[in-house]
């Protein structure tokens, strides 16, 4: 059955945290460490699960893995890899555990990953990397499952990817680094996360130019050797919290937090009637009534983020008017709706649209998390509901949301987890 959350809504959220390292960072950057000749070390890595499972999988290549959870420190070297076969059964856990694949392509001339899994999103396609991998001179095929890729050497390429992809953007960049001759990326994402990414490699020795823009150049370079990172801030799990104080009319201060990353929610935030603090690497919400309504598309980077769209609709849902939001990255976004409703929430979703029309209380129920983010605004929403919520598929909020009920605690909330036994590999060897 799972770990639960029990919220006594109610209390408003006040105080500061320091922000965590970015998950979608920190993922394809230990991922990268397959490339290195040499000792890779990694600072702010977030004790979360997705970053256990990455570790396990790595673990299970060959790669050498120390993880200080508590510090936040990851040692990792990849020097006597052993297979080039990534285990299937934890692939199967994330979407973000195929990033593995350009890494072991370009170091070792081979790689088999099985097709990822992860949130219930809906389609989430590796046709883009698979594309980019055949441009760079790869042979590649899908059977039985699993993607197939060898090369003897990587060669440089021209690719325009037809649809941003953050997952494309890593994967061909990644393999790019030590194929022979030039490569030009265009139409990449331009996730602050892939910017941190390729900084990363630049520090391993990669030749890398027009990192942040929708073009990126990369010449080939031999090898690659260990370098020292530290993980960008998680502007996700920040921006939610920011959102639980809005909802509580708290008092909230991220820090070492960078605002120029989440300017796009920041602006949202503000004209829906919160008082929004901008410091040197900090920003502090006010929460204040009423809270106005929105309109909000979400888009790529610089735009929107989809993975902050279940928490805005959260805070829109106890807003003085009806709001509108269009979710254009994923079909399958959607399956918190249900859930916020059992809360009291007046939500319709239909298509691409969700419509909001704000009630004046949330009320505790019990209800469930269908992925990460859900699962953030699911708490969110009991920390401002009346009465109790019980919060299932906490598994989801874990894979996201570093040390969650004691932060939230800091901040006055009132949750607990109610723990049962784990299964499968919620038990992982590295501490």
């Amino acid at each position: 059955m799972g770990s639960r959350l029990i919220i006594e809504g109610g209390t408003p959220l006040k105080g500061t945290l320091e922000a965590s390292g970015a998950k979608n960072a920190c993922l394809p950057i230990m991922a990268a460490s397959i490339l290195a000749q040499g000792q890779v070390e990694l600072e702010r890595v977030p004790n979360i699960s997705d970053v256990r499972v990455m570790a396990s999988i790595l673990d299970k290549i060959g790669v050498k893995v120390e993880f200080d959870a508590q510090a936040g420190h990851m040692l990792l070297d990849s020097s006597e890899l052993t297979t080039t076969r990534a285990p299937e059964d934890l692939v199967r856990r994330m979407n973000a555990s195929f990033d593995v694949m350009g890494p072991l392509l370009a170091r070792c001339g081979h790689g088999e990953v099985s097709m990822p899994g992860g949130c219930r999103l809906g389609p989430r396609p590796v046709n883009y990397h698979i594309e980019a991998f055949r441009k760079l001179g790869a042979e590649v095929k899908v059977e039985g499952g699993f993607v197939k890729a060898q090369a003897k050497r990587l060669k440089g390429a021209h690719i325009i990817f037809p649809a941003v992809s953050v997952g494309a953007t890593k994967n061909a960049m990644m393999a790019a680094t030590m194929a022979e001759g030039t490569t030009i990326l265009e139409g990449c994402a331009r996730e602050p996360e892939i910017s941190d990414l390729a900084n990363f490699l630049i520090k391993m020795g990669a030749k890398i130019s027009g990192v942040g823009s929708q073009t990126l150049r990369i010449e080939g370079v031999e090898k690659l050797h260990g370098a020292k990172h530290s993980i960008i801030a998680d502007r996700i799990e920040g921006c939610t919290y920011l959102i639980g104080a809005a909802m509580t009319q708290g008092d909230l201060t991220i820090d070492k937090f960078e605002a120029e990353y989440s300017a796009a929610f920041l602006a949202q935030l503000e004209k829906a009637g919160q008082e929004v603090i901008v410091g040197e690497h900090y920003v502090r919400v006010k929460g204040r009534r009423p809270i106005l309504p929105l309109e909000i598309a979400t888009s790529p980077y610089p735009g929107f983020p989809t993975d902050l769209h279940p928490q805005i609709v959260a805070l829109l849902s106890i807003a003085n008017g009806v709001s509108a939001l269009a979710e254009t990255i994923f079909d399958s976004r959607f399956m918190y709706v249900m859930e916020l409703v059992r809360l009291g929430a007046d939500l319709l979703a239909s298509g691409k649209y969700v419509r909001i029309r704000g009630v004046e209380q949330l009320v505790g129920a019990p209800v469930d998390a269908p992925d990460i983010r859900a699962g953030g605004a699911l708490v969110m929403a009991g920390l401002a509901a009346q009465g109790e919520t019980i919060i299932r598929g906490v598994k989801y909020i874990d894979r996201g949301y570093q040390k969650l009920e004691q932060n939230l605690r800091s901040l006055g909330a009132k949750i607990e987890r109610v723990e049962e036994p784990l299964k499968e590999l919620d038990q992982v060897p590295f501490q």
